[in-house]
């Protein structure tokens, strides 16, 4: 026999099930609809994305800003032609990228293919070093900044007026619907920085000015329009941060809207500078988890529908 006490487990007082809170109940389940979100149970993140998905449609009805961020892996999955839907149906008032973007929106237009291996091209110095793109771009650039011109603007003027496929270019099509896209350059992280072709004040010039350009479209966010970061992990939730931020200071209140990130994973940059913090003072934040080339045309779906 044990030297130790056991509790006495006749001494337990149960309850009813039917008093008890219960997280889930039968009218929670997924249905078999041919309405996708209908198929999606009202629990955890499927009870999330409903909620965002309302949020999102009211702000469309409502004719709120719609501003979406972007990483390049976004582009080089073929989804821009549903971006593109989305400005034609004049839901998208904005984008902010970053340099990536540009690249494979710029290769796909020009030649149709994009996204080298990187670890074989790393190996032996040639990763990055596409002569075309480099010179065409940083070209376009400088060129830009002496006409005073947007990042952004400035490529999607080229490839809309030379480009053979300007009908799949994020950029030019948004150019040619007079929405801005903002490019927010880090330099150094882009091929298009390994050259002499570079001039570090003119891409400088043209990303400041599209930071300018962001700060005013971030006002328009007031009472609710709708933020989306779709894969960028660092640098689109870092300038939309400050973008908010000179925009509060300039403008007063910009509060109540929705923000919400797309992406393979949980960052903590988008956590913290789109899904928390922005939305402090009134609003709310939504984090989706899932590879983009499922997420992306889901999300666009429903925002079309």
């Amino acid at each position: 026999m044990s030297r130790y006490n056991e509790i006495d487990l006749s001494k337990i007082h149960f309850a009813s099930v039917q008093n008890r809170f219960s997280k889930v109940d039968t009218s929670s389940f997924a249905q078999v609809s041919d309405n996708l979100l209908d198929s999606m149970p009202d629990i955890l993140k499927g009870a999330e994305f409903k909620e965002f998905i309302k949020r999102c449609r009211l702000a469309r009805d409502s004719h709120k800003t719609f501003i979406i961020g972007l990483g390049g892996h976004i582009i080089k999955c073929g989804l821009a032609p549903l971006l593109i839907k989305l400005m034609e149906e004049g839901i998208a008032k904005c984008f902010a990228v970053n340099g990536s973007v540009t690249i494979h929106d710029f290769e796909l237009a020009y030649f149709g293919k994009t996204s080298e291996d990187v670890s074989k091209g790393l190996a032996d110095g040639t990763f990055g070093m596409a002569e075309e793109t480099i010179n065409a771009i940083n070209r376009i650039i400088i060129r830009a900044s002496e006409e005073k011109l947007g990042y952004g603007e400035a490529l999607g003027k080229d490839i809309l007026e030379n480009a053979p496929n300007s009908e799949i270019s994020l950029l030019a099509q948004a150019y040619k619907y007079n929405i801005p896209v903002t490019v927010h350059i880090a330099l150094g992280t882009d091929i298009t920085h390994q050259s002499l072709y570079a001039d570090g004040k003119a891409i400088g010039d043209c990303s400041m000015r599209d930071f300018r350009i962001f700060c005013e479209q971030v006002k328009n966010l007031n009472d609710g329009g709708v933020f989306i970061n779709m894969g960028s992990a660092v640098i689109i939730p870092e300038v939309f941060l400050k973008a908010l931020t000179v925009a509060r200071n300039v403008y007063g209140t910009i509060q109540d809207f929705t923000t919400a990130v797309f992406d393979m994973n949980q960052q903590y940059r988008e956590l913290e500078n789109v899904v928390r913090r922005p939305v402090e003072k009134g609003g709310k934040g939504y984090y989706f988890i899932g590879h983009h080339e499922i997420m992306i045309p889901l999300l666009v779906q429903e925002l079309l529908r």
